[in-house]
C-alpha cells in the first residue's frame, strides 16, 4: 500500500458535495490535492472528503468500462461463482472474471491490482477523516456522524479484502490476510492474519455503531446505525457467528418494508423502502458503458444488451415456483430458443427511465437480513423462528408459498436457495461458496443454445480452497512496500 498512500496524502480527493434535495454533486474547489488543513479544518471540509470517498464507490476508475466501483467487485463475485451464466463472449467484458483468468495477473490495472487499489484508496481517505475529524470545528454530533461513516467504509473494504485475499475465516483464521492501516501513512505493512483484520473490522463496526445511534442519513448515499447492524449480520454470518449474526439482522431489518411484485418487476435502478443502502448516481454523471447497468441490465442498449447477456441457471429457474414474482422476470425457456431474449436471460435489473443510464446502485437490502437471521436460526436449531423469518420474505415475493416441513441440515438448504434465488446478481455467490465450503461448479448446457455457454466455460469445477481462486497482490505492492517480499504473494 506504500505506494497508493504516496499518492493519495495529503487528501487527493475530488472534492464533490452531496446534496439533500437536488440529485446532483456541486463542485466546490477543484479536484486536486488539497491540504489536510483545508479539508479537516471544519466539519464542512470533512464532509466534502466524506462524499468524495462515496462518489468513488461508482465511479469509473481509469476510464475503464469493467472498474466502476463496488458493483464492478459485486458483479466480479457472482461471475466466479455458479449462479450466473453468460452464453456468448460479446465485448468480453467479466469473461476472464467468469473463468477465473482475471486473477493470476498482479499488473495495477487487473482485477486484482484494481481490487486492491479501490479498496486500499477507500481505507487510507477513510484514515484520514479518522485522524483528523476530532479536531475539525463543528460540533461533536457532526463529528461523531463523519466518523462513524468512515470507520464503516473502512471495516467494509477490509472486508472485501480480506474474503478475496484469502479464503473465508473459518479454519484459517492464522492465515496470511491483508496489511492492516488505522492511520494516514506511507510506511507499508505486512500481511495481519486472517483474526487481526477481522479484529479490526469489528472494533471498527462497533465504534461506528456507537457513534451513529440515533442519527439521520445526510444522503441516501451515505449510511446510519441500521446500515452498520446489517454489515455486522454479514461479517457474523461468514465468521459462523450466529448469535450475532441472527440479532445484528433482526436489528438492522426493523423499520423496512420488503418490495412487493410490481416493485420487484420493476428493476434494481431506484432507491425504494427496502433498500438499507444505495448508492444515488447524478443523472447527469451517470457512466454509461462503465456501470453495473450496462453489463447486467439485458434490456438496455449496454454490454449485456449488445451481446453479453446475463442468464440465471436452469436449475435454480426451475427451483422457482410459477407463482413466484422472481420467475416471472426471467425469459421462459422455449425449445427453439425463439424468445425475446436467450432462455433464462434475467430481467431483475433494469434502467429506471426509457433511454436514459440515470440508474441507482443497490448495496445492501432488508432481504438479505431476513435469510442472515433464518439461516442463523436454522443453525442454533430455533426451527419454528427460522421457518417464520423464511416465510415472512419469501411469501412477499411469492404469496403461496409455504416453508417445507424441515429441520437442521434440510431446513438450511431451502434457505439457502432462497438466498441464492433472492440474491441472484447481487455479489453474493462466491462470499457463499466459501463459508459453506462448497464448489464451484458450472453446470453446462442450460439452455438451448448450451453449447456456447460450454465454449465460454474454461473452468467447469474447482475447489474452493483452490489457491487459484485468491486474488494476487499487486506486483508493484510487493516491489514498493518493503514489509512484503515475493514470499508473500498468494500461490
Amino acid at each position: 500500500m506504500k505506494n497508493i498512500v504516496k499518492k493519495l496524502a495529503p487528501l487527493a480527493l475530488a472534492v464533490l458535495v452531496l446534496t439533500g434535495c437536488e440529485k446532483e454533486y456541486l463542485d466546490t474547489t477543484p479536484a486536486s490535492a488539497v491540504p489536510n488543513e483545508m479539508v479537516f479544518g471544519t466539519t464542512e471540509g470533512a464532509t466534502v472528503a466524506l462524499n468524495g470517498i462515496y462518489r468513488s464507490m461508482w465511479a469509473s476508475m481509469d476510464g475503464s468500462h469493467g472498474h466502476f466501483g463496488q458493483k464492478s467487485y459485486d458483479l466480479t463475485m457472482d461471475m466466479m461463482g455458479n449462479d450466473v451464466i453468460t452464453p456468448v463472449r460479446g465485448y468480453g467484458w467479466f469473461v476472464a472474471e467468469y473463468n477465473h483468468s482475471a486473477y493470476g495477473t498482479a499488473t495495477q490495472t487487473s482485477r486484482s491490482g484494481a481490487t486492491w487499489r479501490y479498496y486500499y484508496r477507500t481505507i487510507n481517505n477513510a484514515n484520514l477523516i479518522i485522524a483528523n475529524v476530532d479536531e475539525a470545528v463543528g460540533t461533536q454530533e457532526r463529528r461523531d456522524y463523519l466518523k462513524g461513516n468512515a470507520l464503516f467504509l473502512r471495516a467494509h473494504s477490509y472486508f472485501y479484502l480480506v474474503n478475496l485475499f484469502q479464503h473465508t475465516y473459518k479454519g484459517n483464521e492464522n492465515a496470511p490476510g491483508v496489511p492492516v492501516y488505522t492511520e494516514p501513512t506511507t510506511e507499508g505493512k505486512g500481511r495481519g492474519t486472517v483474526q487481526e483484520v477481522y479484529n479490526q473490522i469489528l472494533a471498527d463496526l462497533d465504534a461506528a455503531e456507537a457513534l451513529l445511534a440515533g442519527k439521520t442519513k445526510d444522503h441516501v448515499s451515505h449510511i446510519n446505525q441500521k446500515t452498520v447492524k446489517g454489515l455486522q449480520a454479514r461479517v457474523a454470518l461468514q465468521m459462523e457467528n450466529w448469535e450475532r449474526a441472527a440479532t445484528k439482522a433482526n436489528e438492522a431489518r426493523q423499520g423496512y418494508t420488503l418490495m412487493n411484485a410490481a416493485t420487484y418487476k420493476a428493476g434494481f435502478g431506484a432507491s425504494n423502502g427496502e433498500w438499507m443502502w444505495g448508492l444515488q448516481i447524478p443523472n447527469d454523471q451517470s457512466t454509461i458503458y462503465a456501470s453495473f447497468f450496462s453489463h447486467m441490465a439485458n434490456t438496455a442498449g449496454g454490454y449485456a444488451g449488445l451481446g453479453s447477456t446475463k442468464l440465471i441457471t436452469r436449475e435454480l429457474y426451475e427451483k422457482m415456483s410459477v407463482t413466484d414474482v422472481r420467475r416471472e422476470i426471467v425469459q421462459a425457456p422455449s425449445v427453439d430458443n425463439k424468445g425475446t431474449y436467450y432462455n433464462y436471460t434475467s430481467l431483475k435489473f433494469r434502467l429506471p427511465g426509457a433511454g436514459s443510464w440515470a440508474a441507482d446502485y443497490v448495496l445492501m437490502r432488508a432481504s438479505e437480513m431476513f435469510l442472515i437471521e433464518a439461516e442463523a436460526l436454522a443453525r442454533l436449531g430455533r426451527t419454528s423462528e427460522a421457518v417464520t423469518v423464511l416465510e415472512a420474505l419469501v411469501k412477499a415475493r411469492d404469496p403461496l408459498y409455504v416453508a417445507p416441513v424441515l429441520s437442521g441440515a434440510a431446513l438450511i438448504e431451502e434457505i439457502l436457495i432462497q438466498r441464492r434465488i433472492e440474491l441472484w446478481g447481487e455479489g453474493f455467490s462466491i462470499l457463499d461458496l466459501k463459508r459453506l465450503n462448497r464448489p464451484v461448479k458450472r453446470v453446462t448446457g442450460t439452455a438451448p443454445n448450451g453449447e456456447h455457454v460450454e465454449a465460454l466455460i474454461l473452468v467447469k469445477e474447482r475447489s474452493i480452497t483452490d489457491p487459484q481462486i485468491l486474488f494476487r497482490i499487486p506486483q508493484d505492492e510487493l516491489n514498493n512496500n518493503k514489509a512484503l517480499s515475493a514470499g508473500d504473494q498468494n500461490p
